[in-house]
């Protein structure tokens, strides 16, 4: 019969092997197993907001102080105040604001974490993904996936600013960063301007002449703010959408249909006026930015007031829900999130809050 009995080895003999242990790197799982196998998730984020009255004005400040010679690129990063000495947003995404001055490049160069740029303030920015040169107008999102040779530049008169998000956590994580100056401080470019958007821009049609990508990214690097926008009124008055993000979108890999990256998805979503979403969680971690509109969620019982071009994280396994204050005006977010990797690995999972409301 088996039994479940305990040993009779004393505290001090007890002691005097584990200080044994520690000379050959071992340690007793059984002290800790406790703390690794634990009922549910608790994420070391904390949900945060950052409030664009308080970003713009120190970006502005860093585009006088810090010049393009002083920095690789100018960026304010969004750190997660419950995460130390890590550069982390959510646990596994990264998100910052860059500035470039009016007549300045950001050099080239190209690195195995994958980003994105969402465009909040551009009049004549552009970005050259592997010899491609894409305009960056406000609203438009803008890929530089694993790899690629990427440099920016504003030929206008006036700052333009983005909110950059990565997959440097993760990648850290895995310890897999890889980083690559260009030769030359700014990439030839040797394809027609916009050429990704040319071909691959309409979605539901693809160049017969090129075979799919055999890469795991989106070759669409441009998705239009015009073209984004246009389809959430289409869609809005005619949908009900999802009771926990109202009219939700995701920008697709136009060749797969999957997320725009391995390793990040995005989104953009509308709260028609008034509207209120049910609370839920999931196990991927969320940073959001406010598109227009003005409303509040409550994440985790924490109220966040936001207004157009905050930007606010709901860590992993957090409930959140979502209102749009305006009885006539709609409110839409844009957001990242790291659910292609927990999906590939079998670990999203999503739960509806039992109250509906925290």
């Amino acid at each position: 019969m088996l039994s479940n009995a305990s040993s009779e080895a004393t505290q001090e003999v007890l002691e005097e092997y584990y200080r044994e242990l520690e000379g050959f790197s071992l340690a007793p799982l059984w002290q800790v197993q406790e703390t690794a196998l634990i009922p549910e998730p608790v994420s070391k984020a904390s949900p945060y907001i950052w409030h664009w009255r308080d970003l713009e004005p120190r970006a502005l400040r860093a585009g006088e102080l810090i010049g393009t010679a002083d920095a690789e690129r100018r960026v304010l990063m969004l750190l997660n105040p419950s995460i130390k000495d890590r550069i982390a947003t959510t646990n596994s995404l990264f998100s910052g604001l860059q500035i470039v001055m009016p007549g300045e490049a950001a050099k080239a160069h190209r690195h195995t974490p994958s980003a994105l740029r969402f465009i909040i303030n551009s009049d004549g920015g552009y970005t050259t993904v592997n010899g491609d040169r894409i305009p960056m107008e406000p609203g438009d999102l803008i890929l530089t996936p694993n790899w690629t040779w990427h440099d920016h530049g504003n030929e206008s008169g006036e700052p333009i600013i983005w909110l950059d998000g990565l997959d440097i956590p993760l990648v850290h994580l895995l310890e897999a960063v890889f980083f690559e100056p260009y030769p030359e401080d700014v990439q030839p470019v040797t394809e027609p301007i916009d050429s990704s958007t040319a071909k691959y821009g309409v979605g539901t049609l693809r160049p017969t002449w090129e075979e799919g990508s055999k890469e795991s990214y989106s070759p669409l690097m441009r998705y239009p703010w015009d073209q984004t926008w246009a389809t959430l009124q289409r869609l809005a008055p005619n949908v009900d959408g999802s009771p926990f993000d109202g009219v939700m979108m995701e920008y697709t890999n136009p060749n797969t249909g999957g997320p725009v990256m391995p390793t990040i998805a995005c989104h953009v979503q509308m709260l028609r006026p008034g509207e209120s979403t049910k609370a839920h969680r999931h196990t991927n971690g969320t940073i959001y930015h406010v598109v227009q509109g003005q409303g509040h969620s409550v994440v985790q019982g924490q109220k966040m007031d936001w207004e157009p071009k905050d930007v606010f994280c709901v860590p992993g396994w957090t409930y959140h829900e979502h209102v749009n204050a305006s009885a006539t005006e709609p409110a839409v977010l844009f957001s990242f999130t790291d659910t292609p990797v927990l999906k590939s690995l079998s670990l999203l999972r999503e739960q509806a809050h039992p109250q509906d409301h925290q």
